[in-house]
C-alpha cells in the first residue's frame, strides 16, 4: 500500500483534533505524525488502568518485540506497523514508548518513564522533520501531554506546526466550540 493511502487510512485512528493538527504537518512528514500518534493511542489502550498487569504486558511485549526487528521482518497485515515502517532508523524511540507506557501501568515510577518516552519520540520526530529539538520543544510536548505544567509560550518551529495545536488546544480553558474551532485555526495558521 502506499504510504499517501496509508496515512490517509490511519486518520481513522486519530481524535478530530488531531486529524486537524496532522492536516497541518508537512506533507513529506504527515505519515510519521499519523503513525505516531496512533501508536500512542494504541499503547495506551493496552496499558488501560486496571487492566490486569500481565494482559498489559502481553499486548505490549508483541509491540516491543516488533521494534526489535527491522521493519523487513515485520509481519504483513496489521496496518499500524505498515505505517510505522519509515520509522525503521527510528525504532529505538517506539520501543521506549512501549516500555514507558508498560512502566507507568505496572511499574512504581509514578509515569516519569512515560513522560520521558513520549518526549523523546516527538524530539525524533522532530528530527526526522529536520529540526534538532531543543528545551522549548521538549516542554511544548510535555506540557501538551500534561507532563508539565503550562508555562510561557514557546518556540515551536513550522515544520511541528501540530505540536503548537495539539499544546495550545490542550492549554485552553474555553469550552465554547467556535471558539475552540478558531483558536485550532490561528495556532494551525500562525503558530502560536
Amino acid at each position: 500500500m502506499e504510504p499517501t493511502t496509508l496515512s490517509n487510512a490511519g486518520l481513522d485512528w486519530l481524535d478530530p483534533l488531531e486529524r486537524l493538527a496532522v492536516a497541518y504537518a508537512p506533507r513529506a512528514r504527515r505519515a510519521d505524525w499519523i503513525g505516531l500518534l496512533a501508536l500512542d493511542r494504541r499503547l495506551a489502550d493496552a496499558a488501560q488502568e486496571g487492566r490486569d498487569p500481565i494482559m498489559v504486558q502481553l499486548r505490549l511485549a508483541w509491540w516491543r518485540d516488533r521494534f526489535a526487528q527491522p521493519a523487513t521482518e515485520w509481519p504483513k497485515g496489521e496496518p499500524l506497523l505498515a505505517l510505522l515502517t519509515m520509522w525503521d532508523d527510528d525504532r529505538a524511540a517506539l520501543a521506549a514508548l512501549v516500555d514507558g507506557w508498560e512502566a507507568r501501568n505496572v511499574g512504581q515510577d509514578g509515569g516519569a518513564e512515560l513522560a520521558s518516552a513520549r518526549i523523546e519520540a516527538f524530539a525524533t520526530l522532530a528530527r526526522r522533520s529536520g529540526i534538532e529539538p531543543d528545551d522549548d520543544l521538549r516542554r511544548a510536548v510535555a506540557e501538551w501531554l500534561g507532563h508539565a505544567p503550562a508555562g510561557k509560550n514557546p518556540r515551536i518551529p513550522k515544520a511541528m506546526r501540530p505540536l503548537a495545536i495539539l499544546r495550545g488546544m490542550a492549554l485552553r480553558q474555553e469550552t465554547t466550540p467556535l471558539r475552540n474551532m478558531l483558536a485550532a485555526l490561528r495556532l494551525g495558521l500562525l503558530g502560536r
